[in-house]
């Protein structure tokens, strides 16, 4: 059938669709020349993945397009419609933090994620490495420029008032040019010139010490050194000043590695790298594409000569280029290297975790008697005496946990009843599943014995749901030996495979189940403990939930941080309750 198919297939740009057995999307692909790409896939010999793919391969369809351009744009929208599983280069969740100076009268500085709803309204600066980074630079930036710090203005000043760190624009009139030359130099710190900021510590620096206060000399020198290993060192020579990224990429037979330098202001402001299995030659060019989804475009991008940069160019309206020579093609090679070292350093590892996964999930697609594995939904249940009743689903997609996909369950009653809670958990699930018509799972696991599995039973049943589900027996020592079916027991070998594979999963439900309940219950217990407290009605109380969320968090605060939503004498009262409990 598929080779009947492919001879009526054109020789124009498009996207194909892969299908498996049961008419599943399994990989979504584009193409210059569609006849071409798809006969490589039946006509030629494949490694690793690729063959993977190809062996699960039971039909295609294809759409033809007026442009490769196109192509690209279906692609990507073809994927985020499908999710495909063998389109997992796409499914890295990794959003990059920035640095927002806001467009307010007075602006404030703050990290920002989800840059991409601010980028219209908003100044960004970024990204950077990790959040870390970005919080420490907002701290030394607020240190030394007395911006404004809280979100709407107070009805008398804050701390950061009393300690230099606000003007105290709640309650005086700064004028607008004193506001305008602390955005200006902020701006220029943050596009790569730590000039201005540096000589300002220095001259801190020597106050400080002629004063004999060393300590606080001490601080601000370790200030100074920040700036000097997260900015100077990281100088890139030759550079002219432009925002731009570089790519380089290395690539065996079965995985491509992708390293990302993001310069901004002459200096290598962070890095990113992943590992990917590698199914297609042109998953780079795609790679990029998607890329920007959760990154801002800077002015310039650079890539190797395997990218369609005019594709990319048109797609993205800036310039990308494929340097041939001179500083723009040594940092292309940097990143190149960079991307090859890493897989060097991974390849073992890799191979050996997808060979584990791949290998257990089969064991235990057979041992099930399954035809199909490919996505698993477990279940856990976690409560307090009956009270905060929870429940918690991890998905797992090809043998790997698809964190995007978690699940949390606040359970309706809070009594102590885990068949009652595991028939509203799957209840909701499930009939979610059918009313929005999601992906159902080929098999359902839950952390416990018969009965769960007969109350989860009885909820499929009554959806008209035949999914197949297995329970997780324990032995005295509380470690999983044996899976159960409604028919029998299949003991598990503790050094192989499959149990490591279930094990891993198991615990993957459990952690996420018991962190939730433990955020719901000091959630409840922050809640009950700020409603006995003279001076905080539903207002205070409200805000105090909103900014501190956690009852841990709340209790390393100090009572000067307190003050920025309480009064003195009760931010007190609530320090000497909570170092108390």
């Amino acid at each position: 059938m598929i080779l009947e198919k492919l001879k009526l297939v054109p020789h124009k740009p498009g996207c194909y669709l892969m299908k498996d057995k049961d008419g599943v999307i399994i990989y979504v692909g584009k193409a210059k020349d569609l006849r071409n790409r798809l006969n490589s896939y039946f006509h030629s010999s494949h490694t690793g993945k690729t063959a993977r793919l190809v062996k699960e391969i039971v039909d295609f369809d294809y759409i033809v397009v007026s442009s490769e351009t196109e192509s690209l744009i279906l692609e990507i929208n073809l994927i985020k419609k499908h999710d495909p599983k063998y389109n997992i280069l796409l499914r890295d969740d990794k959003t990059y933090p920035y640095i927002e100076l806001t467009n307010e009268k007075v602006p404030r500085l703050q990290v920002v994620r989800n840059a991409h709803l601010k980028k219209r309204t908003s100044r960004l600066f970024g990204p950077y490495p990790n959040v870390v980074a970005a919080r420490k630079t907002v701290n030394l930036l607020n240190r030394i420029y007395p911006l404004r710090k809280c979100k709407t203005y107070p009805k008398k000043p804050c701390l950061y008032y009393y300690i230099g760190q606000c003007l105290g624009y709640c309650v005086k009139d700064i004028p607008e040019d004193v506001i305008k030359d602390m955005e200006r130099d902020i701006i220029k710190f943050l596009k790569g010139d730590s000039s201005l900021v540096s000589e300002k510590i220095k001259e801190e620096i020597k106050i400080e010490s002629d004063n004999l206060r060393f300590e606080k000399a001490m601080e601000l020198k370790e200030l100074l050194d920040y700036i000097d290993i997260t900015l100077t060192k990281q100088k890139i020579e030759g550079n002219d000043n432009v925002d731009r990224d570089v790519f380089g990429y290395y690539s065996d037979d079965n995985y491509l590695s992708v390293f990302t330098f993001f310069i901004r202001g002459s200096r290598i402001a962070s890095h990113h790298h992943q590992i990917i299995p590698l199914i297609d030659k042109d998953e780079l060019t795609t790679y990029i594409a998607k890329f920007y989804e959760k990154a801002l475009l800077p002015k310039e991008i650079l890539v190797p000569d395997i990218v369609d940069n005019k594709l990319l160019e048109e797609y993205f309206n800036v310039s990308v280029k494929i340097p041939e020579r001179g500083d723009k093609k040594k940092l292309v090679e940097m990143a190149s290297l960079n991307a090859k070292k890493q897989l060097e350093d991974k390849i073992e590892l890799l191979n050996k975790q997808e060979e584990m996964t791949s290998k257990a999930n089969e064991e235990l697609k057979k041992v099930l008697g399954l035809s199909k594995l490919d996505r698993i939904e477990l279940f856990d249940n976690a409560h307090l005496f009956g009270t905060f009743n929870v429940s918690g689903m991890v998905v797992f997609i090809d043998g790997r946990p698809a964190k995007n996909e978690y699940r949390k369950f606040k359970i309706s009653f809070d009594k102590n009843d885990d068949y009652g809670t595991m028939r509203e958990v799957i209840y909701r699930r499930y009939f979610r599943v059918l009313k929005d018509n999601l992906t159902r799972p080929d098999l359902i696991i839950v952390d416990g014995g018969l009965g769960q599995m007969n109350a989860a039973k009885e909820v499929l049943d009554s959806l008209n749901m035949n999914i197949p589900l297995i329970g997780l027996k324990k032995d005295d020592k509380h470690s999983t030996n044996a899976l159960m079916t409604f028919d029998r027991e299949i003991p598990i070998e503790k050094r192989s495979n499959l149990f490591h594979y279930l094990e891993r999963m198991q615990d993957e439900v459990h952690n996420f189940t018991i962190n939730y309940h433990k955020q719901i219950r000091s959630k409840g217990l922050y809640a009950s403990i700020l409603d006995n407290i003279a001076g905080i009605g539903e207002k205070r109380k409200e805000e105090l939930l909103k900014k501190y969320k956690t009852m841990e968090n709340l209790k390393s605060q100090s009572v000067e941080e307190l003050t920025s939503i309480l009064p003195l004498n009760v931010a007190k009262e609530l320090k000497k309750i909570l170092d108390s409990i």
